[in-house]
């Protein structure tokens, strides 16, 4: 075990405006997040211009926010967005528990449906996903998963769109993140509460790489240019960073709420971490020591 790291506080960044807050509603997607909710923000992700993008899970909507901290909604639709990430051509590609994997264009909002099922069979219910620097896409399949039903998947869609089952048997895998120099991949498994860790280039074995406990197990993570991690840890109202080595350095305690449930880097300099809070529909910031790995939205031309 390692020695309490040092902590500080988040702030608010923007709030969810009482006219987008959904009251007196509900559906099955409801049940799933065990509980009341106006919205269930998910899914940040920052396009080039500094807009901070994000889902709502519950309600079906994307949202865009400004680099002043207000709400626009993209795109509302029948379906259960979760994770968000920007393809360097500036479309959204979303993980959706209902739909599989569908590509939003913020420009049009447009929406199309690029892949619903793995050979014949739908998937179980995408979580989040995560660009490599050469374009593929890796994802989770997370479905209703758990320590009992271990049946959560992590698949890759390539860049010329061959899709690759990568593994499987899994409690609930969840957050998905690639290290900066896109060979080895995170992945939560939330009821497991633990990150594990997978080389994919070349392909090598699986490890437990971070084993938390309490709360209700890891969720969103992303990666820093160190190749440390950013793990959000709903329940426990915290988000926690670990260096390369997996050692814990820094928590970050939510200032509102205690569902953090994704997060991304950004700021200036790329050394501020903002968290999507479910409980109470607010985007909460902390300054860090160390920047995120720069994102596929942000290489390259487009």
């Amino acid at each position: 075990m390692y020695a309490a790291p040092r902590t500080i506080e988040s702030r608010i960044f923007a709030t969810l405006p009482e006219e987008l807050r959904v009251r007196n509603r509900t559906n099955e997607l409801s049940t799933f997040v065990e509980g009341e909710f106006d919205s269930f923000l998910e899914g940040p992700s920052f396009d080039r211009a500094g807009n901070l993008y994000c889902v709502d899970l519950v309600f079906g909507r994307i949202f865009c926010v400004d680099t002043n901290g207000k709400f626009h909604v993209v795109a509302e639709y029948d379906g259960a967005p979760n994770g968000l990430k920007i393809h360097r051509d500036g479309r959204l590609f979303v993980a959706d528990r209902r739909h599989g994997i569908i590509v939003v264009n913020p420009a049009t909002r447009r929406i199309k449906h690029i892949l619903e099922r793995y050979d014949l069979e739908p998937f179980k219910g995408p979580n989040d996903l995560v660009f490599s620097p050469a374009g593929d896409l890796y994802f989770t399949d997370q479905g209703m998963s758990d320590l009992v039903n271990a049946t959560g998947r992590v698949f890759r869609l390539r860049a010329d769109g061959r899709l690759d089952l990568l593994l499987d048997k899994l409690p609930s895998p969840y957050g998905i993140a690639l290290d900066p120099s896109g060979r080895v991949l995170y992945v939560a498994l939330t009821r497991a509460n633990s990150i594990i860790k997978i080389p994919v280039l070349p392909e090598g074995r699986v490890l437990n790489f971070i084993q938390l406990s309490g709360g209700g197990g890891p969720d969103g993570i992303a990666v820093d240019s160190e190749g440390g991690l950013a793990v959000a840890h709903p329940l426990l109202g915290a988000v926690w960073l670990f260096d390369g080595k997996g050692q814990p350095t820094l928590r970050v305690n939510l200032c509102r709420g205690v569902l953090g449930t994704n997060l991304a880097y950004g700021g200036p300099d790329g050394r501020r971490l903002y968290i999507t809070e479910a409980e109470t529909g607010t985007i909460q910031v902390a300054d860090v020591p160390t920047s995120g790995s720069m994102m596929f939205s942000h290489m390259g031309e487009t």
